[in-house]
């Protein structure tokens, strides 16, 4: 593992040879345990997206979905959940049924949800932009929950959330 500073504090990265495993947001379990393992020789594209990563939280609008997953044990419809949802660009929002309709399951925006509450790339896979149908914020299984969503939502200037949050304002 890799841990880096963000905007929202300290992140890690996981990968294989085939490509990135997870992303662990602050306060996440086995962020701080695994942090004491981490390599000293690290893939160019990890640090790249590392670096894109951080770019992303420090409020530019970059885009991720060039990132390689490792999605070996990753059933198929969570794959297909995971690239509808990499296509959400940054600043932008989807509800849990635009989801399901993109990928051809418009009965199952629960289904989405479920699938993305077990996301193991957020960020990459910017779970954090999909709201209820409604644009209410609904469950975000991060440290933090929906105000960890609502900061990432802010950070991008996404409609509707460009203002700082009581929160983050005190």
């Amino acid at each position: 593992m890799l841990t880096f500073d963000t905007a929202l504090g300290t992140c890690g990265i996981t990968w294989s040879d085939v490509g990135i495993t997870g992303v662990l947001l602050p306060g996440m379990r086995g962020l701080t345990r695994r942090a004491a393992l981490s390599p000293t020789v690290v893939p160019d594209a990890i640090h790249d997206t590392v670096t894109a990563i951080v770019t992303l939280l420090d409020g530019e609008h970059t885009d991720l979905r060039a990132v390689v997953l490792d999605e070996i044990g990753i059933d198929p419809f969570r794959r297909r959940v995971y690239a509808a949802t990499r296509e959400i660009a940054p600043g932008a929002t989807a509800s849990y049924g635009d989801i399901a309709r993109a990928i051809g399951k418009s009965d199952a925006p629960r289904a989405v949800g479920h699938a993305l509450g077990e996301n193991p790339y957020p960020i990459v896979v910017p779970c954090h932009r999909v709201l209820s149908a409604a644009g209410a914020l609904h469950g975000f299984s991060a440290p933090g929950g929906i105000a960890t969503k609502r900061r990432m939502l802010e950070i991008e200037r996404a409609h509707g959330f460009t203002q700082l949050s009581f929160l983050q304002a005190s």
